[in-house]
């Protein structure tokens, strides 16, 4: 409590009909370039795609915008997709500074016990070895997990 508020760390928008809707939390967001992308957002759009069953969005360090928009997505059985698809994909339904210009595919995405992916994790991983294909562990037995493609681009 900070004076009679809760900062519970999450971020919503009000509607004109004086609704609020929660979009994300604020140790989430991405600034790229001086504009707030919301993981969710993106990822919600990611889920959309018919190929994709799993995907995580965060953002990475860059030197010209501050941060640069990630997507690590898992993708169904049988599905080829290339991380241009991907980012071709979301260009069409987002706007141009949230489409991910990072696009990793990986067999399985880090859960904790309840389920939950684990982006700080997938995050430090990317941190440290500067967006380049590595390992990913998931579950409890650290199983691990390559990932089979990277793609960077604008």
């Amino acid at each position: 409590m900070r004076g009679d508020w809760f900062h519970t760390g999450d971020m919503g928008v009000r509607s004109s009909d004086g609704s609020y809707r929660i979009v994300d939390r604020i140790k989430d967001m991405i600034l790229r370039g001086g504009f707030n992308v919301y993981p969710r957002e993106v990822e919600e759009v990611l889920y959309a795609h018919e190929g994709i069953i799993e995907a995580a969005v965060f953002g990475v360090p860059d030197e010209s915008h501050g941060e640069e928009v990630k997507a690590v997505v898992v993708t169904a059985p049988g599905v080829e997709l290339s991380a241009q698809d991907v980012i071709d994909y979301c260009k069409k339904n987002l706007a141009a500074y949230k489409y991910p210009r990072i696009v990793e595919f990986s067999e399985g995405l880090p859960k904790g016990p309840p389920g939950k992916i684990l982006k700080k994790d997938l995050q430090s991983i990317s941190k440290r070895e500067g967006c380049r294909p590595v390992a990913l562990w998931s579950g409890f037995g650290l199983e691990q997990v390559a990932l089979s493609e990277q793609y960077s681009g604008d």
